[in-house]
């Protein structure tokens, strides 16, 4: 079974920068199927909301408040994801969780982001 582990979480002021990072371990031959990557963030009493997803082809899709100041990109060598949150508001503030498709892996228990007004 896959496993991820977020990292790269922390105390940001508006307008400051972070890089997540999302790390899959496990058997080879389940990180040879791994396709897709999700980035989701939550916040105390909503939702899980995808911020952000990479498909095989590496074509991202970002959620509207995030599009433009983050990136998704992934290092297939060291399978490993990671968001780059450029500009930052105090509304990005959350815990940061990825997850991979195709679904499965034991999820992390996220990178908690907050952001200073």
């Amino acid at each position: 079974q896959v496993r991820l582990v977020e990292s790269g979480g922390g105390l940001v002021q508006a307008g400051g920068s972070l890089e997540l990072s999302c790390s899959a371990s496990g058997p080879p031959e389940s990180l040879q199927r791994l396709q897709g990557w999700f980035w989701y963030r939550q916040t105390p009493g909503s939702q899980r909301e995808e911020v952000a997803f990479m498909n095989s082809a590496g074509i991202v899709r970002y959620d509207d408040a995030v599009k433009d100041r983050f990136t998704l990109s992934r290092d297939l060598a060291k399978n490993t994801a990671y968001l780059m949150m450029n500009n930052v508001k105090p509304e990005d503030t959350g815990i940061y969780y990825c997850d991979i498709w195709p679904p499965g892996a034991l999820r992390g228990q996220g990178t908690q982001v907050t952001v200073s007004s």
